[in-house]
């Protein structure tokens, strides 16, 4: 019996550790709910409804394979020891996974496990991600040619006779109440849905629209969670992005020539996606230590417990701060730009230790994906060494994304009676005494002078006698390679047949 863990991978297309598990003998696909991983502080009940709807289609998927999701719950060693001592597995199957530092240590003790029973452990390349990567030269063009490659199609499975169990709720798994009223739903069909009204509806204006927190929710892509928990494989967004370039380059003219720049775009997205997950596979440390140790220090370790709470809430006085933390809570979801200010803002005005924000917008992105997040948290952050500064004026954003005010005054109610003239900055309004300290706060800091404190303080430490060493260390590891190598899924497309690059969206792009 060849045993298929699923973990962020919850489909049957393109799954590769399925197909060729099933050329091996009888299936048993399994999925491990891990209270224990459901208790750390990333984790929280949006994303087990999220995984919960995928769980639900996925069952439904394998079963009409054959063989139906048998879903366990308890610590993974205990659960394979069982399967063995009950079924006998002769191997155990997965994809790699770049998860946080509790399923890296998992991992450890499952591969300890396995060498102890004389089983193999299969991991499988789920996407641009590449282990015990020795440089980063060539990593691009080795992403193009691993997302070219034929996508595998799911097998025909021979029924196992064994309890399918069942999915437990978040109240089984003792999760904090967290509710989402706008969150996207989860499964393989909401996936094909959103992937498909991206590229033929919604994308057109992806590149101009990005940067928008209201126009970014209808014009980015939104496949974010399902990249993250493996309804859609990057393979098949990837060659559907290809198909549908194609397709514009094809039609061509003047029509076409704002979304040919919008896929262009994506494309990019595509591939820094895996280039951030690699930077935390290659430095697991990434997610609890700064990566440029010159900053161990400067910002006091435990953050200041009012001004972290004001920010969570989105009542730190800055409307479209604050707006963008409620539109977070509700949706389970931020553009890029946003997701860089609101952190930006807590590392630098409000002068937090990263780990306590970057906890907090974990558990709210409905979206976490360990291996995207962490870099970007120190990114934003700026304890990497490697990467601009960038210390976002959130007054001005709001000027900039939301010029008529419309999305801060969804999210801030409390802000009816200021004009939009003073929307972004209340406090100069004539009438703000009469909301400001009563319906809605002063501002925690000053934000000008804030901002000025803390580029005061991180440029003393980047002027450092010997921190242009580490930084470069850190860069000839880390650092992306503009290499300029055409995007070998066009390139080739006369290898790779249109049925092929069709197939995520089942009729076609057109």
């Amino acid at each position: 019996m060849q045993v298929v863990w699923f973990k962020r991978d919850l489909r049957v297309e393109d799954h590769r550790a399925l197909a060729q598990a099933a050329k091996a003998g009888p299936v048993l696909p399994l999925y491990i709910v891990e209270p224990a991983l459901w208790q750390e502080p990333d984790m929280s009940a949006r994303h087990w409804a999220f995984i919960t709807e995928c769980l639900t289609e996925l069952r439904a998927s394998l079963a009409q394979l054959g063989q139906p999701l048998v879903i366990r719950i308890g610590e993974v060693v205990d659960v394979l020891q069982t399967l063995h001592d009950t079924h006998g597995v002769s191997a155990l199957w997965s994809h790699e996974e770049t998860g946080n530092d509790w399923t890296f240590q998992r991992d450890k003790r499952v591969a300890a496990w396995c060498r102890a029973q004389g089983l193999p452990w299969h991991e499988l390349r789920n996407h641009g991600v590449v282990r015990r990567l020795g440089s980063r030269n060539g990593w691009a063009k080795n992403w193009d040619s691993f997302m070219s490659e034929p996508m595998t199609a799911p097998p025909h499975l021979e029924p196992v006779s064994v309890d399918h169990g069942h999915i437990p709720s978040d109240s089984d798994l003792g999760l904090t109440p967290d509710p989402c009223p706008e969150r996207q739903t989860g499964g393989r069909r909401a996936a094909l849905s959103t992937l498909q009204s991206f590229l033929t509806k919604r994308g057109e204006t992806y590149r101009g629209d990005m940067s928008s927190p209201s126009k970014g929710a209808k014009s980015c892509s939104r496949l974010s969670p399902h990249l993250a928990w493996g309804t859609l494989s990057m393979r098949e967004a990837a060659q559907a992005t290809w198909a549908r370039q194609v397709q514009l380059k094809t039609i061509g003219g003047p029509q076409t020539k704002q979304w040919r720049g919008s896929m262009n775009s994506f494309n990019g997205r595509l591939h820094w996606h895996c280039h951030f997950m690699q930077k935390l596979e290659d430095a697991p440390s990434l997610e609890s230590r700064n990566l440029h140790p010159a900053y161990d220090g400067l910002r006091p370790s435990t953050p200041d417990a009012t001004r972290l709470e004001a920010w969570q809430k989105g009542e730190t006085g800055l409307p479209f701060l604050d707006a963008c933390m409620r539109c977070l809570a509700a949706t389970g979801w931020l553009n890029f730009r946003m997701r860089a200010m609101v952190m930006a803002t807590a590392s630098y005005h409000l002068w937090l230790d990263w780990r306590a924000p970057g906890l907090h917008l974990a558990r709210m992105f409905t979206d976490y994906e360990p291996g995207i997040h962490w870099p970007q948290v120190q990114m934003q952050s700026g304890t990497t060494g490697i990467n601009t500064v960038r210390i976002y004026n959130p007054v001005k954003q709001g000027f900039d994304q939301d010029p008529d005010g419309s999305f801060t005054r969804r999210w801030v109610p409390e802000l009816a009676h200021i004009s939009n003239a003073y929307l972004h900055e209340p406090r100069k309004a004539e009438n703000a005494d009469m909301v400001l300290g009563k319906r809605y706060p002063h501002p925690v800091v000053d934000h000008l002078t804030a901002a000025r404190e803390a580029r005061d303080k991180v440029w003393a430490i980047r002027r450092g006698a010997e921190y242009k060493t580490k930084a470069d260390a850190i860069q000839t590891k880390h650092g992306s390679r503009k290499s300029g190598i055409p995007n070998r899924g066009q390139r080739g497309r006369k290898k790779t047949s249109t049925s092929q690059l069709s197939l995520p969206l089942g009729d076609g792009l057109s």
